[in-house]
């Protein structure tokens, strides 16, 4: 299963699962990044991280290594 973190700019995906556990993994969810969601990789930093993707009607930068713990599709 591949994760967010390996999605290039401009391409779409959609979450399979989330590997986290406690608090991130809570946090990953209260801002939308459910099984199902589909979510699109709007931009990436100059140096890689942060990336900025769009889920459900809004633009959510996320951390590499939190993007490493989404499996998507």
């Amino acid at each position: 299963m591949d994760t967010l973190r390996n999605v290039k700019c401009g391409c779409r995906a959609r979450i399979h699962g989330l590997n986290g556990q406690g608090a991130l993994k809570r946090r990953l969810m209260d801002m939308g990044l459910t099984k199902g969601t589909e979510v699109y990789v709007r931009k990436l930093a100059p140096l890689g991280d942060p990336m900025e993707i769009s889920v459900r009607g809004y633009e959510l930068s996320i951390r590499k290594s939190d993007a490493d713990m989404i499996e998507v599709e």
